[in-house]
């Protein structure tokens, strides 16, 4: 202990202070990127909760020992992504999240005997509400939904029961087209018995009234309007599709306006064929009459008595004769009724303004150059466009077609690239790569440029004294060759000079001036020791010049 407390003390009480600090910040660093790396990706399990399901499906986490984290206020729900496919099946086990609503699980309580009919009833309304609010809720573009159901009781001795009806309110995400919006009409509609889509009335969050159950709506409504847009739509596509062939994809603009006849009418008419007679009926009468008086009888006794043979007959006298004869005739003309009932929404007229781009080409310094098209290449797109759209004159259709330059160039467009995975990834699992990225990377330059300093800098004044104690004292400017030889053969074999292999190395804890300074003057002394020891081969070759030659032809007669 008195070892270290020797060690610390040669720090100072300010080095040792910022070595704790900086400790302890590099302990909480690694800290956070071990518990970042080691801790469990979480991905949502839930989104767009209600209070209610939120605290529902929070309880059944607590008890399943799951870990989870809120985002939202409670309407999003996080678990580790290991784990979302079973926690999902086992919370739709439990009927979670059940939507903020009550479905036919209501009856799943043991209490149908003791309850009575009225609650049964009001339990019905109640299940069917809240069946019909998750059916719309599950739809891509509603958030959420409400649903009240009026259906009256049938009162007695009538015959005529009233109409139930429908109100609905809606949280969209976005705005909701009339497509959609009769579509929720007559899911409504087509679950309750006897409820007309005519019937269910449609409010948005905003209180917005999207479609009314007045039980109006007539060619002229909403369902007119409806589909005139489809029909104006379906019309843009078909030309849009037809010009795109010919002048590129999305180099051409079509825009479509069709006015509709809204009335309805009908029309009888009868019609006679004087040519065309048929014998319906004939009726034949004849009539003859013919008058006549008898002659005139004497009276006599004879003629009076009872029992009495009549007198025999006389001649008599014709006086008066007629004969009639009569015919009726009855005819069929032809005759043909027809009765024309035409519904609204005819086309009444057709407006369709085409706006083409021009020919772009390229040369080849890469400048693009603009060309508007020809007039005869005009003139067929419009051919093409007008059997398209059904082109007749007769009502006054119309269809321009516009050449002029578009403001952006072909291709100027450019697509999202993260908008599709890469090697299989998705955007979570990218951003989770990129998370561990710049941790490793921040973790690698902690340990080059912080602690690594910080340790050199630690070991440094216990290493820069035993280095600068095992240098020698530098002789004096009147030293003799032998010293100055000496002293350069204990600075060559000083250990602060040399590596594990000899190398040169820089004393730890030395500073660079001072070092510097040493090596310099270590160079001077070996110049001079080297400039010493020509001098002294220069003086024996001229002292023995024959000797000198010998060992120079003997050097160079030996092999290399």
């Amino acid at each position: 202990m008195s070892g270290l407390g020797q060690f610390l003390r040669s720090f100072g009480a300010g080095r040792v202070a910022a070595m704790g600090v900086v400790t302890l910040a590099l302990v909480g660093f690694f800290a956070f990127t071990i518990m970042r790396f080691t801790a469990p990706q979480m991905v949502p399990l839930f989104s767009d909760l209600s209070l209610q399901d939120s605290a529902a499906v929070v309880r059944e986490l607590e008890q399943q020992n799951v870990a989870y984290e809120l985002r939202g206020d409670g309407a999003g729900i996080l678990v580790p992504k290991e784990q979302v496919a079973k926690l999902r099946m086992a919370l739709a086990e439990k009927r979670l999240p059940a939507g903020g609503s009550v479905g036919w699980e209501i009856f799943d309580k043991g209490d149908g005997f003791s309850a009575t009919s009225f609650v049964q009833n009001v339990n019905h309304l109640r299940a069917l509400e809240g069946e019909l609010a998750r059916s719309i809720g599950s739809l891509d573009r509603v958030a959420s939904a409400r649903v009240h159901l009026v259906i009256p009781e049938r009162p007695l001795f009538t015959r005529d029961a009233p109409q139930p009806s429908a109100s609905i309110v809606i949280r969209a995400r976005g705005e909701l087209d009339p497509g959609e919006i009769r579509a929720i009409r007559h899911l409504a509609a087509s679950a309750v018995q006897g409820l007309k889509p005519e019937k269910v009335s449609l409010v948005d969050e905003g209180g917005r009234l999207l479609a009314d159950g007045a039980g109006t709506e007539e060619a002229g409504g909403a369902g007119a309007d409806e589909r005139v847009a489809a029909l104006e739509k379906r019309l843009r596509d078909r030309v849009e599709a037809i010009v795109g062939r010919v002048v590129g994809s999305d180099r051409a603009r079509v825009e479509v306006r069709a006015e509709i006849d809204r009335t309805k009418s009908t029309l009888t008419s009868d019609s006679f064929d004087p040519d065309s007679r048929v014998v319906r009926s004939t009726q034949t009468r004849e009539e003859s009459a013919q008058t006549s008086e008898p002659a005139e009888q004497s009276v006599s006794v004879a003629n009076q008595l009872p029992n009495a043979a009549p007198p025999a007959a006389q001649g008599q006298q014709a006086k008066d004769a007629s004969n009639k004869s009569e015919e009726v005739v009855n005819y069929e003309i032809s005759r043909t009724t027809r009765t024309e009932t035409q519904d609204g929404g005819r086309v009444k007229r057709l407006s369709v303004a085409v706006l083409v781009d021009g020919v772009y080409s390229r040369a080849a310094n890469g400048d693009v150059s603009y060309a508007p098209r020809p007039q005869d290449e005009l003139d067929r797109i419009g051919a093409l466009v007008r059997a398209g759209v059904g082109f007749d004159a007769a009502r006054g259709d119309a269809v321009e077609i516009v050449n002029l330059r578009f403001a952006d160039l072909p291709g100027a467009g450019s697509a999202d690239p993260v908008a599709e995975g890469f090697l299989g990834l998705d955007r979570a699992d990218m951003m989770r790569a990129a998370e561990l990225a710049v941790l490793t990377l921040l973790a690698i330059l902690v340990l080059l440029f912080v602690v690594r300093p910080l340790l050199r800098k630690a070991l440094a004044p216990e290493g820069g004294r035993a280095s600068t104690a095992a240098l020698p004292a530098a002789p004096g400017p009147d030293a003799t060759p032998e010293q100055i030889a000496a002293y350069a053969a204990q600075v060559a074999a000083s250990p602060s000079l040399q590596g594990p292999q000899g190398g040169d190395l820089t004393p730890i804890g030395m500073g660079e001036a001072e070092t510097n300074a040493r090596r310099l003057a270590g160079a001077e002394i070996a110049s001079k020791v080297k400039a010493e020891s020509v001098e002294r081969i220069g003086e024996l070759v001229r002292n023995n010049p024959a000797e000198s030659a010998a060992i120079i032809r003997q050097w160079l007669q030996e092999p290399a």
